[in-house]
């Protein structure tokens, strides 16, 4: 039950018919009896400014997390940047500090690494295809240079933003080759797409499917729907694949933690 006692925390996207989390939480919430709530927030991203000043002021506000298309807005409004947001320049999950500072940090790199690792896919040595340099492509990025990839081609519409992450991430770690390119997976182990395309029906497939071939691994981080055009695709042709639940479950494991509402001893 609700009550004037009761924690805030918002999900912010636009669009937000899609996004699982405050479902996912509310059921923890409910389920550990936490006094707590996630609601679900959007407006244009125009308005973002106007908007941060009400949630700064708001002071049952606890939390947000942050999704397409606020995330780079959000690490800049933040006074605060914990380090795998501050290298990425975006954020996905907001806290409010005792002193009632809002502290940033990012974990969709690293949701997308555990998630990885905990269905069998080793990233070491291997060359990586990542198409999608926003914030949640460009955390995985940098997570996918960190976990000992051999290279990793990044492709980007915005071919400024492709270049850019791309020199960050070299700069960072030196030991993956790190390059820019077209969306072809060709001579690729792992293809990853980070990007919204497949959200929608009759969405363009993100990247050149006809070049995939059975030996590698596709991943979409899109979770709904679950099974996207590019998946089918892949896995029609004998490719091994990953969907986006796992990402998002082993997030959900780190928003808890960063959001002060995990059970104590408990693995969601």
């Amino acid at each position: 039950m609700i009550t004037g006692k009761s924690a805030i925390y918002f999900m912010l996207s636009n669009p937000i018919k899609h996004v699982k989390s405050p479902g996912m939480f509310n059921k923890l919430f409910a389920e550990e009896g936490i006094d707590a709530i996630m609601t679900p927030v959007s407006f244009d991203p125009a308005d973002f400014d106007a908007a941060w000043r009400y949630f700064k002021a708001m002071t049952n506000l606890k939390g947000m997390i942050i999704s397409v298309p606020f995330k780079a807005q959000a690490a800049a409004a933040a006074d605060i940047l914990n380090p795998r947001a501050e290298r990425v320049g975006t954020a996905n999950a907001i806290i409010r500090d005792a002193d009632g500072r809002l502290r940033a940090d990012n974990f969709d790199g690293a949701g997308f690494l555990e998630g990885m690792r905990r269905s069998g896919h080793d990233l070491e040595s291997k060359t990586v295809l990542l198409v999608g340099a926003g914030g949640a492509g460009g955390s995985i990025g940098f997570c996918i240079a960190e976990a000992g990839a051999a290279s990793l081609t990044i492709c980007d519409i915005d071919s400024d933003r492709a270049q850019n992450l791309g020199k960050r991430i070299a700069a960072t770690f030196p030991a993956c080759q790190v390059r820019t390119g077209a969306p072809d997976p060709t001579g690729h182990h792992v293809v990853v797409n980070a990007t919204p395309i497949g959200l929608k029906p009759g969405d363009p497939l993100p990247l050149q499917v006809e070049r995939l071939t059975p030996d590698m691994t596709v991943v979409d981080i899109i979770m709904d729907p679950r099974e996207t055009a590019l998946l089918k695709h892949a896995k029609s042709i004998g490719c091994r694949i990953q969907y986006g639940q796992p990402m998002m479950d082993c997030q959900m494991e780190l928003l808890a933690d960063f959001l002060q509402v995990r059970p104590k001893g408990d693995q969601l």
